[in-house]
């Protein structure tokens, strides 16, 4: 475990304090540790990629098939129960 001393701003040490009561916590380590995490999950979130977009948009402009119902479905690909 990493100590430190850090200086926080009376802003800070408020939110700090209403996520301590939120998740019922011990100290205000704990409630920097909980706001690490969510920052983690929002700003290292997968990215879509570029390349994504573009196969979708392809994909999307592709011929539709229409098959109705799930009989239809597994007669047209010859699906026997």
């Amino acid at each position: 475990m990493v100590q430190a001393i850090i200086n926080i701003s009376g802003k800070a040490n408020r939110v700090l304090n209403i996520i301590k009561a939120r998740y019922n916590l011990k100290d205000k380590s704990q409630a920097i540790n909980v706001m690490a995490e969510e920052y983690e999950e929002l700003v290292f979130e997968p990215q879509i990629k570029n390349s994504y977009i573009k196969k979708l948009n392809k994909v999307s402009k592709e011929r539709k098939i229409k098959v109705g119902s799930m009989k239809e479905f597994d007669k047209m690909f010859n699906i026997k129960e």
